[in-house]
């Protein structure tokens, strides 16, 4: 390449870093949203729990306040299957490697932007074999008429970013990124969680399968007392029918549960990446056990902790760069070109044959575009205060779903003591009831409705454990699920 050319090129790039040197960038600056000041999540702090002797789930749960969620948080309820069926779902859930995937397509998309910072270069070589008519001058210095001409040629060109559009740009896409990657995170705590309330469902079906199973040998045995009594002259056919019909209502109420069960099962194997034909992990309420110690981060930090919040924040500070973007636009824009190449007769010469260069710089200001650009820079900035105000909704809601969790523990507690105390008195006042039944003191009415009472206490009971559990879990997924300490997602 000539000199000349070489000066050429030299003279583009020094231009490009002047207009590159004395921009701006145009456009807010974003600026991170303070963490709510709040001293905590309910207006009383919440105090240890009460507890439930010798009963499943009934452990006193305290709070330890401002302590770390751990990256593995469903370890606390001591459950070997639950622990590996997580872990194994974590590798093997296609959403989440999905969601994997859009963080890695918005991660290039950003990093495609970034080229436009540098120059674009490109190189072309043409071989036109042509004849001029003898009517005509020639188009050879050697006044041939046929002839083949070779051209190699180099183009560059260069948009210098004098307003910061592409910087906006950058930021904008860098924002979404960081969404996709905050989604990723979200689908990582959904699914842990997810899991655990459906281990902590089976567990509860399991539980009221087996109260059904007892129900159903109850009512056996009071049909067969009744059986007894007719036959004595104790007890009428109307009664035994009662009975009848008290038996197969409760028989009713089986195949509702084994369905369900079954389908929850399903739901297992789909949430760890398998079809619903392999063999799961089962679970039982005795299997697990319930937190004692609950971490309670503090209130300011849940804005740093909870991905919905962050996906909230990237949404907000996207829509910033956007109105930058819109602003750049009602800018000049620039371009700096050079072109430099040879031309001869012989692919053995064009490169000691002359050559030919061009050096151009452009500029283009948007005069008239029926108000355009403006309405669009004002959507933008509409759009920002949309964005603003969903994010104080999610904040909002995050702090909820914190509050509603803790009110839940509470009361689940609550709720735990007093079905363990009905399903205590239910038991005995059906024990004793029959026991009159069997010997004459009493009718069949009177046994029905212990029978009945019992039955509602026991359902109770179940549901108590569960939602203790079931809250529990709930609880580290409001607080965002420890995902920071966790070595296999995405930090940036």
């Amino acid at each position: 390449m000539t000199l000349l050319r070489l000066r050429a090129l030299g003279l583009t790039g020094v231009m490009a870093v002047l207009l590159l040197d004395s921009g701006c960038v145009v456009g807010p600056n974003f600026k991170k949203p303070d963490a709510p000041q709040v001293p905590q999540y309910t207006p009383l702090a919440p105090s240890e729990t009460v507890s439930v002797p010798k009963i499943t789930g009934g452990e006193a749960q305290e709070f330890a306040q401002g302590r770390d969620i751990p990256g593995d948080w469903w370890t606390a309820f001591h459950s070997k299957p639950l622990n590996d069926l997580i872990e194994r779902a974590l590798k093997a859930n296609p959403d989440l490697k999905s969601a994997q995937a859009a963080l890695l397509v918005a991660h290039e998309n950003t990093l495609a932007q970034h080229g436009y910072y540098y120059p674009t270069v490109s190189a072309g070589f043409s071989a036109l074999n042509s004849k001029t008519s003898g009517q005509v001058s020639p188009n050879t210095f050697s006044g041939v008429l046929q002839y083949t001409l070779y051209t190699p040629a180099v183009n560059v060109s260069y948009v210098p970013d004098v307003f910061g559009l592409n910087k906006r740009t950058i930021e904008s896409l860098k924002a979404q990124e960081e969404q996709a990657r905050y989604a990723l995170l979200a689908t990582h705590i959904t699914l842990s969680s997810t899991i655990a309330a459906t281990a902590i469902q089976e567990a509860s079906l399991r539980g009221q399968i087996d109260a059904t199973n007892q129900l159903i040998t109850i009512n056996t045995q009071l049909l067969n007392i009744l059986k007894s009594q007719y036959v004595r002259g104790y007890a009428t056919e109307l009664d035994v029918a009662g009975q009848e019909a008290q038996l197969a209502q409760v028989a009713a109420t089986l195949p509702p549960l084994v369905k369900q069960l079954a389908q929850t099962r399903d739901q297992l194997a789909v949430l760890a990446g398998a079809f619903p034909n392999q063999e799961m992990e089962t679970f039982t309420l005795a299997s697990l056990k319930l937190p004692q110690e609950l971490p309670l981060s503090v209130p300011a930090n849940l804005v740093e902790q909870r991905p919905d919040v962050l996906q909230a924040e990237e949404n907000l500070h996207a829509a910033s760069a956007q109105i930058g973007i819109a602003r750049a636009n009602r800018l000049p824009s620039f371009l700096l070109s050079a072109d430099a190449g040879s031309a001869a007769l012989a692919f053995t010469k064009f490169l000691t044959s002359g050559g030919f260069w061009d050096l151009g710089a452009a500029v283009t200001q948007p005069v008239f575009d029926g108000k355009t650009l403006l309405h669009r820079e004002r959507a933008a900035k509409a759009a920002y205060t949309a964005a603003e105000e969903q994010y104080k909704s999610t904040v909002l809601t995050a702090f909820q779903n914190v509050a509603d969790t803790l009110h839940a523990i509470k009361h689940d507690a609550e709720a735990l003591h007093a079905a363990s105390a009905a399903t205590d008195a239910a038991a005995v006042t059906l024990d004793l009831t029959k026991k009159q039944l069997d010997a004459g003191y009493t009718n069949l009415p009177a046994v029905l409705a212990a029978e009945q009472s019992y039955q509602q206490a026991v359902f109770s009971l179940v549901q108590a454990q569960s939602s203790r559990y079931s809250d529990t879990a709930a609880l580290f997924q409001a607080l965002g699920g420890g995902w920071w300490n966790r070595p296999d997602v995405p930090k940036s």
